[in-house]
């Protein structure tokens, strides 16, 4: 049997990834979507499409008959409220397994073309960020080749595509994003810049990564990316190089931020990410990239917990 799941938080975020399951949920189904507002968009959508809903917060799902077959449970709130969610959560059942789509970053980060198996038990794994989904890859993938002194990314996304969560998260999402591309990504100092494009019509997310490593073959860092590219790929159909790495050689030491001066090879990398139009149109890719990196956390955390469960009686 499919393993339920609830999504906490009816906004973008949330609203998309519960189309998601239902759509493509292999080992998960579909349980409660959970918010505050009765009237929100996210709830009443859920309603049309036949999803039971909870309107009374986390608060209202641990008292709820609805929480007695969820075993995983999708945090799309904010970086503040999911301390509490998580909190409420745990102390209704210790052994609930969550995932955080917040910066939060309660628990370890995941990025599942990188690390999605490193910690496929714990009772909280955490997203990044739209922008870590799309860059952390790349910066993994030429730390694969040579040992990377710093990694700066920029995410720019439409402003349309930016709900209230993400817009109270801006100081939140640099700080998780530049984290995690060290701890994640590999490189000894990581920094990540967030741009909310309020060009009309909407532009794609388009996201730039900046690497400096050791010298190391071009050839074999370009093939590195473009096969990291090609497995983000498969559950994001829209993420693409927009044009061919770049690579400067960096002969006169330069000042990196927190490591000092040093020199090596500049790798320049320029992406694309078009949404999957599942609730937002396809200029959403940030909301596209993060709902389908949870989606595939969350099948990969099911096919364990099923995996785990005794064979029913006959």
């Amino acid at each position: 049997m499919p393993v339920k799941a609830a999504v906490i938080g009816p906004g973008n975020i949330g609203t998309d990834l519960m189309i998601k399951i239902l759509r493509h949920g292999q080992h998960l189904a579909m349980g409660p979507l959970v918010g505050i507002d009765p009237a929100s968009d996210g709830l009443a959508r859920a309603r049309a499409m036949g999803v039971q809903t909870c309107d009374s917060g986390v608060e209202g799902l641990v008292a709820s008959p609805l929480f007695d077959d969820v075993q995983v449970v999708f945090d799309a709130t904010s970086a503040g409220a999911h301390v509490r969610n998580d909190a409420a959560l745990r102390q209704a059942r210790p052994d609930i397994r969550v995932v955080d789509l917040t910066p939060a970053a309660i628990g370890p980060y995941c990025v599942p073309t990188v690390n999605l198996d490193a910690h496929i038990d714990a009772p909280n794994v955490n997203m990044v960020t739209c922008g870590g989904q799309a860059t952390i890859p790349i910066v993994a993938a030429v730390a694969s080749i040579a040992p990377v002194h710093y990694a700066e990314i920029v995410a720019s996304i439409s402003s349309r595509s930016a709900g209230p969560g993400t817009r109270a998260n801006i100081d939140e999402f640099t700080e998780t994003t530049s984290r995690a591309i060290e701890a994640v990504g590999g490189a000894r100092k990581g920094k990540a810049i967030i741009v909310l494009n309020p060009a009309e019509p909407p532009l794609l997310m388009r996201d730039t990564v900046y690497v400096l490593s050791d010298e190391a073959d071009t050839a074999r860092i370009a093939a590195a990316i473009e096969a990291m590219v090609a497995d983000v790929a498969r559950h994001v159909p829209g993420y693409r190089l927009k044009q061919a790495v770049q690579f400067e050689r960096i002969e006169r030491p330069c000042n990196v931020p927190g490591i000092g001066p040093t020199t090596g090879l500049k790798t320049s990398v320029f992406l694309e990410v078009e949404g999957a139009a599942h609730y937002l149109p396809a200029y959403a890719g940030n909301l596209d990239i993060m709902t389908s990196a949870a989606l595939a956390t969350g099948e990969r955390i099911a096919a364990r917990l099923a995996a785990a469960q005794p064979e029913p009686t006959r």
